[in-house]
């Protein structure tokens, strides 16, 4: 699996952020199907040449999102389906995410924007 994700160390996307990307552009296009065990946190940082705690970190934001479960000693793998509404909304978040990338807008900028814009939400 390690083969599929590509680090850009010259990206201004932190490594976090592009693994994290990756593994879920993976999952909501079915190539990680449900039940599908993600590599271990260390081992997949050794494959990619990144710190431990970088790995772990794309792991917490794709466990926040629902995307995987951790089950302890059982690994981390791909949680159950999600519905309708969080699947349409997971794919607008991914193509934000693109855009903001596209346009050189750092993470943290296009996530302010995005929480002012749910502030303003009815």
């Amino acid at each position: 699996m390690t083969t599929r994700i590509r680090i850009d160390q010259d990206s201004a996307v932190p490594p976090y952020e592009q693994v994290r990307g990756q593994l879920a552009g993976m999952i909501s296009d079915g190539r990680l199907a449900v039940g599908t065990r993600l590599p271990a946190v260390r081992q997949l940082a050794t494959d990619l040449g990144l710190a431990v705690n970088t790995v772990a970190r794309a792991y917490r934001e794709l466990e926040g999102a629902g995307l995987v479960q951790t089950r302890g000693r059982h690994g981390t793998v791909v949680a159950p389906g999600r519905d309708d509404a969080t699947d349409r909304l997971h794919r607008a978040a991914a193509g934000y995410a693109a855009e903001a990338h596209r346009l050189g807008v750092p993470p943290d900028r296009a996530l302010a924007l995005v929480r002012a814009a749910l502030a303003a939400a009815p």
